[in-house]
């Protein structure tokens, strides 16, 4: 008998699980600029829960986790949507615009993803960090359950690698959290003279496992950026632009990464990103057809490869672009940009349709890269704004009465991009792990497009929550409970970005200097293929001017971590389980940090402290080598445990 896969209880699931992974990041966004993907976690709880059930299945889990990952994701709305209050333009979060946004563009980006699926996934070699270890998870659940035949007992070992990583890393995280460790190592310092640079090492063996699934390939690159960016361009910058007297040289120097280097990573990931989609035209068109070649395939043939119907995607896109012009018409028309409602909506619709899909494929590509928790879906927010403002003042010239409608307008129509971009970015995780343990492509979309619902329905009002009881850096109007605003970096960055683009006042050097970076790192990359050398890919060393160092430099460690460890494991007597096993230790460092995420946004929400469990001051003094200690033994523990039980006889 075939096994259950898209039945009532698992979206029900999925969507009650939506609600705490959503909250957490939505708050943990708005608080430190970053979002974790919640598919593993959702695996991980899916099976907790579904275990008790006889005849659940890993096709029935891997919907669960669907689900919450598509709401989970959504909650990145928050790089953009509260832009409309920091402006002073919204005082809260109307339920019906907010629900309208997030629906529209998620299902969108649900769509868009689907002539992605066979380019990106099936066709691919891009190693999807986050699916993979998705997919592991879910299969040793599966083997454990004895819902596959374990003769070799590789689940039950299996279940061990993931669980000896997991807490590994949910045991540093709370090390961190207790402050006794410290969670990051940071230092600025001068350089000859005026110039500065410094560095920022995060204390997370979750980064340790993403950089070992993806590989040397996209570390290298990633270390790339982060020399481009600390080792040359903040000393240069920082040397012609020296601090004033009164500012710090950590402030200083941080403040010319965040306002001038980031936007060369900008740029750069820009320029690769066309690149990128230059190159995936044909198998992009490919995946077109097949997707209309596998709607017309009989129920004798492969449900594994048969994509949502092309009717139903055709209605669905038709649907969401009525909703997005009824949405922009609307907001229009209540400000002082009514004259020109009509011509604005017709800018934002198709603006909406081709940016949205160019920007699935490029959020698509970098998930698939690097992972969605790693993905700077921020960066592409960055491109999105300038690119909306900049048409929308060729529309209505901007003076001093409809230079803020404008700003707000344009916030308004990127939050809907952002949507489309934020699932994007995770559903083509959540194709890969469908795709590793047998899922059906058009059940998973049906999930997503019930989880990008969940999601709608839970955003608006953990939003207004936050909004009343902190509210953000910056915003005018908010009656709020605590004097402590939450900084939403994001959102405050792409609004000063509207208002720039729209006042005159951006500006575009440093973008250009990126895009001119892009270009040569893609002229370096196709020279490296031509000779057979290691590759570096131009999106993850545009990744790595873009991000702070405190994501990439640990995702650089496991990733030579990982080139390291497979060549001991060639010389193992079964390479493929040795392999097998770094894969699920790494899966499990994902795991572990993951849920003590969602459990530490708890406890800061519920007991309203930034560090809820600390015992020690911020300052602790033996905190940064505490810290770096545990890193490292952490590390040389769970590697030395694999190379030991790789070199063993397999269990049996």
């Amino acid at each position: 008998m075939k096994p259950k896969e898209l039945t009532i209880r698992g979206l029900i699931l999925g969507a009650l699980i939506t609600t705490i992974f959503t909250a957490a990041n939505v708050y943990l966004g708005l608080k430190v600029g970053l979002t974790f993907a919640s598919s593993i976690p959702a695996a991980v709880i899916s099976m907790a829960i579904l275990s008790v059930v006889k005849d659940s299945s890993i096709l029935e889990n891997n919907i669960v986790q669907t689900v919450a990952s598509a709401a989970g994701t959504l909650s990145a709305i928050i790089f953009v949507l509260p832009g409309l209050v920091i402006v002073g333009w919204w005082t809260g979060f109307p339920f019906w615009q907010s629900f309208l946004i997030c629906v529209s563009g998620g299902v969108l980006g649900v769509l868009f993803t689907i002539p992605l699926r066979r380019a990106l996934v099936t066709t691919s070699d891009l190693p999807y960090p986050e699916g993979v270890a998705a997919a592991e998870v879910l299969k040793v659940g599966s083997g454990t359950r004895g819902e596959t035949k374990d003769e070799t007992g590789e689940a039950r070992e299996g279940l061990i690698a993931v669980i000896l990583g997991a807490v590994a890393s949910a045991g540093l995280a709370i090390l961190t959290a207790t402050r006794i460790a410290a969670a990051s190592i940071t230092k600025q310092f001068t350089i000859a003279g005026t110039a500065s640079s410094g560095y920022d090492i995060a204390v997370s063996l979750a980064l340790v496992g993403a950089g070992h699934l993806v590989g040397l390939s996209v570390g290298m690159a990633m270390l790339t950026g982060l020399i481009i960016a600390w080792a040359i361009a903040v000393p240069i910058l920082t040397s012609m632009q020296p601090a004033a007297a009164d500012v710090t040289v950590a402030a200083h120097t941080i403040a010319v990464w965040r306002t001038q280097v980031r936007f060369i990573g900008a740029g750069a990931i820009a320029i690769a990103a066309i690149y990128t989609l230059a190159r995936l035209a044909k198998p992009v068109v490919g995946g077109l057809i097949s997707t209309l070649a596998s709607s017309r395939a009989t129920e004798r043939e492969d449900d594994r490869d048969r994509d949502l119907a092309p009717s139903w995607i055709i209605i669905l896109t038709i649907v969401c672009l009525l909703i997005t012009g009824w949405l922009a018409f609307t907001f229009a028309r209540t400000t002082v940009l009514a004259p020109s409602a009509v011509s604005l909506t017709l800018v934002a619709i198709p603006f909406v349709l081709i940016a949205g899909f160019l920007i699935a494929g490029i959020c698509g590509y970098m998930a698939g890269l690097i992972g969605a928790s790693n993905s700077p879906i921020s960066g592409v927010g960055i491109l999105s704004i300038v690119l909306c403002a900049s048409v929308l003042i060729l529309v209505v010239a901007p003076t001093a009465t409809s230079r803020p409608a404008l700003v707000a307008f344009a916030l308004f129509t990127t939050a809907i991009v952002f949507a489309c971009a934020t699932i994007s970015n995770d559903n083509l995780q959540d194709l890969k792990t469908g795709q590793l343990v047998g899922a059906s492509p058009m059940r998973q979309q049906i999930a997503l497009i019930v989880g990008v619902l969940a999601g709608a329905s839970v955003i608006p009002f953990i939003l207004n929550l936050l909004a009343k009881a902190y509210g953000f850096a910056g915003a005018p109007n908010l009656n709020v409970i605590t004097q402590n605003p939450l900084p939403a970096p994001q959102a405050t960055l792409i609004s000063a970005l509207a208002q720039g683009v729209i006042g005159g006042s951006l500006e575009w050097k440093m973008l250009g200097i990126g895009a001119l970076v892009g270009v040569g790192l893609i002229l370096l990359d196709t020279a490296l293929g031509a000779a057979n050398k290691l590759r570096i890919p131009p999106l993850a060393v545009g990744i790595g001017i873009y991000l702070p160092m405190s994501a990439t430099f640990a995702v650089v460690v496991g990733a030579v971590l990982s080139e390291w460890y497979t060549r001991r494991a060639l010389k193992t007597p079964n390479p493929d389980r040795a392999e097998r096993l770094g894969t699920l230790v790494a899966s499990g460092l994902i795991v572990g940090e993951s849920l003590w995420g969602v459990i530490n946004a708890g406890l800061i929400v519920g007991l309203s402290k930034d560090a809820p469990i600390g015992l020690v001051p911020e300052d602790f003094a033996p905190g940064p080598w505490l810290g770096v200690v545990a890193f490292i033994a952490s590390i040389a523990w769970l590697y030395s445990w694999m190379l030991r039980r790789a070199r063993t006889a397999p269990p049996g």
